[in-house]
């Protein structure tokens, strides 16, 4: 028994649910990885998954036996890119992860400018407004706003953004300016289905929070949508600052009630704690932190 290729086998199969997932992703037959993780486990003389109709799930003793298989998978890993000489000179892939908003408007202007500076590295760009597994899913670095919980990740921090409301001259034109959150109920509301609340907005002001249900009269899925249901009179948007510097540089929109925001959320670029960061992985910190803060100070 190759036991290399049974932990491999073994991790692509809880990574990613079943058996039938591990077949699909290593591209092997299904009869193939059911007989490697048999033959693991006798090895073993221990059972390590539990195999239930939807899901695999880990017993006690695999869960410990997997923790180490990933363990023995990343000292492989970097031995292999000491090898190809990654640690020598920034080369080879770098996966990112972005929110699609920030990574269209922010990121990927300066992933490109990065290509340029550095020809021997490839980037791929996952654009999802999900929190990515960087570990499950071979993510080398993302972008992410808001707090962040305490785990094994480094934060570097590159700026901060505003939750803030706005609304086309037009729409104003023609209604009241609200001057407090309870002015909300007389206008018209674009509501968003995601990230954001869509149909509660909170309001900050001398340090109390304020909770307001707000009357929508469109709803849609997506910034992107919000923004320009804003632009063309539909009513008052609630979205992140970023999301609108165009807009308000140019006049199509103008922001409501900044007295009341929110406080400010972090922006951050996140990647897992390592012995040896790699090249290519802080060529990308050390170049994207000082565009990123400019930008987003910007």
């Amino acid at each position: 028994m190759d036991r290399f290729e049974a932990m491999t086998i073994l991790l692509a199969a809880v990574d990613h649910g079943s058996l039938s997932a591990a077949s699909r992703q290593l591209g092997i037959p299904l009869a193939t990885v059911s007989r490697r993780v048999s033959e693991l486990e006798g090895h073993l003389k221990i059972r390590l998954l539990l195999r239930g109709n939807r899901r695999l799930v880990l017993t006690d003793a695999g869960q410990s036996y997997v923790a180490s298989c990933r363990r023995i998978m990343e000292d492989v890993a970097e031995v292999e890119r000491k090898a190809a000489g990654e640690y020598l000179a920034p080369q080879g892939e770098l996966m990112i992860g972005m929110p699609q908003v920030m990574g269209r408007i922010h990121g990927l202007p300066v992933v490109a400018e990065f290509l340029r500076a550095y020809p021997d590295i490839r980037v791929r760009v996952q654009l999802t407004d999900r929190n990515v597994s960087l570990l499950d899913e071979h993510v080398d670095v993302a972008l992410r706003t808001g707090e962040l919980p305490d785990s094994s990740m480094i934060a570097v921090k590159v700026g901060e953004i505003r939750q803030v409301l706005c609304a086309s001259p037009d729409y104003l034109a023609d209604r009241s300016r609200p001057t407090t959150p309870a002015d909300l109920a007389l206008h018209d509301c674009v509501g968003y289905e995601g990230l954001t609340a869509g149909t509660t907005w909170e309001f900050s002001h001398r340090g109390v929070l304020q909770t307001v249900a707000v009357t929508w009269r469109l709803m849609v899925n997506s910034i992107d949508g919000a923004v320009a249901a804003a632009e063309q009179g539909a009513g008052i948007a609630r979205v992140l600052s970023y999301q609108i510097d165009q807009q308000v540089k140019s006049g199509s929109l103008v922001t409501l009630l900044d007295e009341f925001e929110l406080p400010r959320a972090p922006v951050s670029l996140i990647y897992p704690g390592q012995r040896q960061v790699p090249l290519k992985l802080r060529a990308f910190l050390d170049f994207a932190g000082s565009r990123l803060r400019k930008r987003l100070d910007g």
